[in-house]
């Protein structure tokens, strides 16, 4: 792995852990109604929450789990999350610099490998490459706080999941003005309108069995994958019903759940897109080549 790769991926990682840190706080704040700029306190006794005790991890760690002011236990969730969402980027922004290829024509191998970053890189690839990434981290993030929210609440707000559409527009429509690659914007838009079509009539046929939520979510969805191919597409909306029907079928095997028991489907279609990201071009082919074969 490059020298430069392996820097961008640690970088990511960290910033991943204080983005962590305040997922935790909109995952508590935005269900509850509570403003994101209210400085924290302890939720037992409501004493300010010192800077240094949110640094990421270590803060948690230093207190031993517990409030410095009441001794009240914090969760080991809080911890959790923000090593979740610094992984989660470090991969991300790995596989965007060395697996992501299509948009530019190129990889990202290649211009990192090009002569120290100076002889025949295209700034203008370089940026283009550099926003997908970000929209993809973007997407890695609110991924996160909807499926804690979901799994909290069974609901996924507007106000997280409306401005997710303009954040992508903006950032794929840049890369797409850079580059010239207007096909993969037209992709991510009939991606978008495609899987919220489906998941709007899947609603409409049986009321009551998909939230509003996981429609407007749905064309979400279809902007990232719709930005990579139509394999990742087919197969991030495929993984999503498949996962939640195994998991679902799981709990009634276990007597945990009935047939009309209500389960957060947000996190299945979420863990569906991003099997899509990362495997759905390879899996598509894969499945391409079975009937050609034939």
């Amino acid at each position: 792995m490059h020298p430069v790769t392996i820097f961008t991926v640690v970088v990511a990682g960290v910033f991943g852990l204080l983005i962590g840190s305040f997922l935790n706080v909109v995952a508590y704040r935005v269900p509850a109604h509570i403003s994101l700029m209210r400085e924290s306190r302890c939720p037992h006794c409501d004493a300010t929450i010192k800077p240094w005790h949110n640094l990421p991890i270590v803060g948690w760690v230093a207190l031993r789990g517990r409030c410095a002011n009441c001794k009240a236990r914090i969760s080991a969730r809080y911890p959790i999350v923000e090593a979740a969402t610094g992984i989660a980027f470090a991969v991300v922004t790995w596989w965007g610099l060395a697996v992501y290829e299509g948009a530019f024509g190129t990889t990202a191998t290649t211009f990192l490998a090009s002569s120290a970053w100076g002889g025949t890189i295209d700034a203008a690839d370089l940026w283009a490459l550099g926003l997908v990434i970000v929209a993809y981290l973007y997407f890695a993030a609110i991924s996160i706080v909807l499926t804690l929210i979901d799994l909290d609440t069974h609901r996924l707000p507007n106000s997280i999941v409306l401005p997710s559409y303009l954040v992508a527009s903006i950032l794929f429509t840049v890369a797409a003005l850079l580059t010239g690659q207007w096909t993969l914007l037209l992709m991510a838009g009939i991606g978008m309108a495609v899987l919220y079509i489906f998941y709007f009539l899947l609603r409409a046929a049986r009321p009551g069995g998909m939230g509003g939520g996981d429609v407007k979510l749905a064309g979400v969805m279809g902007i990232y994958l719709g930005w990579l191919g139509w394999g990742a597409l087919a197969v991030g909306a495929f993984a999503a019903f498949l996962y939640g029907g195994v998991f679902g079928m799981a709990l009634m095997v276990l007597r945990r759940a009935g047939r009309k028991t209500a389960i957060p489907f947000g996190p299945w279609m979420i863990l569906g897109a991003w099997t899509g990201v990362f495997a759905g071009e390879a899996v598509g082919k894969w499945y391409v080549n079975l009937f050609v074969g034939v």
